[in-house]
């Protein structure tokens, strides 16, 4: 195979340049409300268990992972497009959710989140009241319309 200069300097560019692209993608997410729960998956291949790190505070989900590489001390890498280290993401959660309930389970390089919508923020029904137990002055209407007498 003959060496190409510009082949070999399109490959880097390509690679210095699509860095940060390359790692805004590393954990890509799908967001869904089904019935009373929000579930978040995020794609984390690759990734221990043990590397996967979701915290909460306030309305506010962080997830930290670290994807090592599997490469080994005399390993001779011929190529790696993998992207390694440390990745974030920060999730904004609305005020309609309880983050106090969330949950998180990792299966098949996704990390699933759960979270509930908050009791307060579900639809219920309200009691109708007795528009007379309101007239209990003696300046309020009579039931049929004419002022009490007194």
């Amino acid at each position: 195979m003959r060496f190409d200069p510009f082949r070999e300097l399109d490959r880097v560019a390509e690679q210095t340049l699509s860095v940060g692209a390359r790692a805004l993608h590393s954990m890509p997410m799908e967001a869904l409300r089904r019935g009373d729960q929000l579930s978040v998956h995020l794609d984390v291949p690759a990734v221990a268990p043990d590397d996967v790190d979701p915290t909460v505070e306030r309305n506010v989900v962080n997830v930290r992972v670290h994807r090592a590489p599997t490469r080994q001390d005399g390993d001779e890498v011929i190529i790696d497009e993998r992207p390694y280290g440390d990745f974030a993401r920060q999730l904004f959660l609305g005020e309609n959710l309880d983050p106090d309930r969330l949950s998180a389970d990792t299966r098949d390089g996704v990390l699933t989140l759960t979270i509930p919508v908050s009791e307060k923020s579900k639809p219920r029904r309200v009691q109708l009241g007795s528009s007379n137990a309101a007239a209990t002055t003696s300046d309020a209407p009579s039931p049929a319309g004419r002022p009490a007498a007194g």
